[in-house]
C-alpha cells in the first residue's frame, strides 16, 4: 500500500475515521489541536458528526452520550484538560460504554507548558478517574504505530465495553512521518457493528432498569456495585493476553534500556549506536503501559545485566515504579530524566550508558 506523511495528530484522526469513528467532541489545547481540527474537516465527509464542546467536561459527556447511543466514538486533549474529562472518562468505565480517547502529553503540573512530556503517566495507568477502573493504555513509540493501535483501540473498546486511552507525547503527536493507513472500514460492517450494540444501547426505548442498571451508575446499591466491580475486575485479568511490548538484544545485554513512547524510540537508537562500538546494550519498550508487560524483564540475563537504564520525560520519574517492578530487585536501577517540555536528549541517554559502564 502507498506510504503517506502525516502529522502524529492528524494521523491518529484519520485511522480513527478508517475504523469507524463517526463521532468526535473535544476542545482546543495544544499540543492536541491538530485531532479536533482534522476531525472537524474529514467527519462530515463520511457522514460523522464532530462537535467543539464549550469544554473538556461538555465533551466528554457527549462522547459518553454518543457512545451509550452504540456509535463509535473519540475525543482527545493534553494532559490539564484530559483532568478535567477524568470524571467523564470514569462514567463511562462505570457504564461499561467503549470510547476511545487520545491523550497528547504535555508539560506539568498544572497548566504546565505546551511542549511534549511524559508527566501523565501515573494519570493514565493508575488513577485516570476515581472508583478504581482500568484501561486498555497504548503508548505508540511512533506515529505508524500511533494509526495502528488506534485502529486496534476501537476494536478493544467494542470487545470490552471499556474506554481505551491513546497515550502519545507531544512529539508523537507533532511531528511528520510516513505512514501506511488501514483501508477504510465499509460502512456495512459499521452500521453491523452498531446495531450488534442493540442488547445495551440507549435508543429511547423504555428501559429495564433491573438488567439495564449501568445506565445510571451512580443509582447502584452496594452490592450491586460491588458485583460489577468483581465482575470488571475478571476483565482486567484477561488483558494479560493483550500485553504488547518490544524486546530487543536482550540475551546478552550488560546495559538493558527501558522506556516508552519517544523516549522508548530514543533508546532503541542509543542501543544500536552502542552495539556498533561492541558495547552489549539492550532495550525493552513497552507499547502497552497497561496491563505492564512485567514479564518481559524476566527475560533480562541478570547474570550479566550490570544495571537497567530507565529512561523518561518525567521528574520526579514515574515509569520507573513499574520498571521496579518488574525487576524485582535483580540488579541496579538507574535514571536518565528530563520534564516540563524538555525533550529527551539523546546525548543524555549515551552519557547516562557510559556512566554505568564506567562503573
Amino acid at each position: 500500500m502507498a506510504r503517506v506523511l502525516m502529522k502524529g495528530c492528524e494521523a491518529i484522526a484519520e485511522a480513527a475515521v478508517r475504523a469507524g469513528c463517526r463521532f468526535f467532541a473535544g476542545y482546543p489545547i495544544t499540543p492536541q489541536n491538530e485531532i479536533p481540527e482534522y476531525f472537524a474537516r474529514r467527519l462530515p465527509e463520511v457522514g460523522g458528526a464532530f462537535v467543539q464542546g464549550e469544554s473538556e467536561v461538555a465533551s466528554i459527556n457527549m462522547v459518553y452520550g454518543a457512545g451509550a447511543a452504540g456509535v463509535r466514538c473519540m475525543t482527545s486533549s493534553s494532559s490539564p484538560g484530559v483532568a478535567l474529562k477524568s470524571e467523564g472518562i470514569s462514567y463511562c468505565a462505570a457504564a461499561r460504554v467503549p470510547i476511545v480517547y487520545a491523550n497528547i502529553s504535555r508539560g506539568g503540573p498544572g497548566v504546565g507548558a505546551i511542549q511534549p512530556a511524559q508527566q501523565d503517566y501515573y494519570q493514565a495507568t493508575k488513577a485516570s478517574g476515581n472508583g478504581g477502573f482500568r484501561m486498555i493504555v497504548f503508548a505508540p513509540g511512533s506515529v505508524q504505530e500511533a494509526v495502528d493501535l488506534t485502529y486496534k483501540a476501537f476494536e478493544l473498546a467494542d470487545r470490552d465495553r471499556n474506554p481505551v486511552l491513546i497515550l502519545a507525547d507531544g512529539v508523537i503527536g507533532t511531528m511528520m512521518e510516513p505512514v501506511v493507513l488501514p483501508d477504510m472500514m465499509p460502512e456495512e460492517e459499521i452500521e453491523a457493528i452498531k446495531e450488534s450494540k442493540k442488547t445495551w444501547t440507549v435508543t429511547g426505548h423504555k428501559l429495564d432498569y433491573a438488567n439495564r442498571g449501568w445506565v445510571q451508575p451512580g443509582q447502584w446499591d452496594t452490592i450491586k456495585m460491588q458485583e460489577e466491580n468483581e465482575i470488571a475486575a475478571e476483565l482486567y485479568a484477561s488483558w494479560e493476553k493483550d500485553i504488547m511490548v518490544e524486546e530487543y538484544m536482550l540475551e546478552d545485554a550488560e546495559v538493558v534500556l527501558t522506556g516508552y513512547g519517544v523516549s522508548g524510540r530514543i533508546a532503541k537508537n542509543v542501543v544500536d549506536s552502542f552495539r556498533a562500538q561492541g558495547v552489549k546494550a539492550g532495550l525493552i519498550r513497552p507499547i502497552t503501559v497497561s496491563p505492564f508487560p512485567y514479564g518481559a524483564y524476566d527475560h533480562i540475563n541478570y547474570d550479566v545485566c550490570k544495571a537497567v537504564l530507565n529512561i523518561e520525560m518525567s521528574i520526579p520519574a514515574q515509569f520507573v515504579t513499574d520498571v521496579e517492578a518488574g525487576v524485582k530487585g535483580r540488579c541496579p536501577i538507574e535514571t536518565c530524566l528530563c520534564s516540563g517540555g524538555n525533550v529527551m536528549s539523546r546525548d543524555a541517554v549515551i552519557a547516562a550508558v557510559k556512566k554505568i559502564i564506567e562503573k
